[in-house]
């Protein structure tokens, strides 16, 4: 069933709505991690603006140019593992719009929901972005100590934080914020199976760039389907 689920998310793929919300995730999430070089660039040149004199006399004045290159491969790095937590936080700030085209087409005799205000939504992305990250983050550890098991580690730990968010989002609406987390409780087995599903992808690159469209359209099509239970 999370099968047929996903397969509806990926049929409404070409939804503008979908396009729209997928091209200012992307986009934000660039500009994030631009951002971020130019912070480290200016904290490298903040840090070597006087060259350092060696105990014979010389001076180096390379060691800037070092670290500009090493902090762009830091970057380019850490964008493989942060790029989709952070792509799925900033995404998670329109996927009202992802879920509301999913149950006009396929729910269309829904009530109307509520309006989500964008700084109710914008705290909930931050929540998102810090728990995702951080989580991320402690995982290193993990990936070193276990590093036969990092990608078995990546999928539960990702497939965890994304079916608990996604589900929790699509529910939301409907429910409300106790009343979607009471639903969660009872079929979390169920929710953190899909997460995992919406994981796997994340390993490839360009497709992991969808994950947080079809990830919200797949849990909203979940959520109606276990709230009838």
């Amino acid at each position: 069933m999370i099968l047929t689920d996903f397969a509806k998310a990926l049929a409404q793929l070409t939804d503008s709505r979908f396009q729209s919300v997928l091209w200012r995730g992307i986009g934000l999430t660039i500009a994030l991690l631009v951002g971020i070089y130019a912070a480290l660039l200016w904290v490298i040149d903040l840090l070597t603006a006087d060259p350092i004199t060696m105990p014979g006399g010389g001076e180096v004045t390379w060691l800037g140019d070092l670290l500009g290159w090493g902090s762009l491969g830091l970057v380019i790095f850490l964008s493989v593992f942060l790029m989709i937590p952070v792509a799925s936080a900033i995404t998670s700030l329109f996927l009202d719009e992802v879920a509301q085209a999913v149950e006009d087409k396929h729910y269309p005799t829904l009530p109307p929901v509520p309006h989500v205000g964008f700084w109710e939504a914008l705290r909930d992305t931050v929540n998102f972005l810090g728990v995702l990250i951080g989580a991320n983050l402690l995982a290193f550890i993990a990936y070193a100590i276990f590093p036969f098991a990092a990608l078995f580690i990546f999928y539960a730990l990702n497939g965890f934080l994304l079916g608990r968010e996604y589900f929790q989002l699509a529910a939301m609406r409907r429910e409300g914020r106790e009343g979607a987390k009471a639903l969660r409780k009872r079929h979390q087995g169920t929710i953190w199976a899909a997460g995992c599903l919406m994981a796997v992808p994340l390993s490839f690159p360009l497709i992991n760039l969808f994950i947080p469209i079809l990830g919200a359209a797949t849990f909203t099509h979940l959520y109606h389907r276990l709230s009838q239970r």
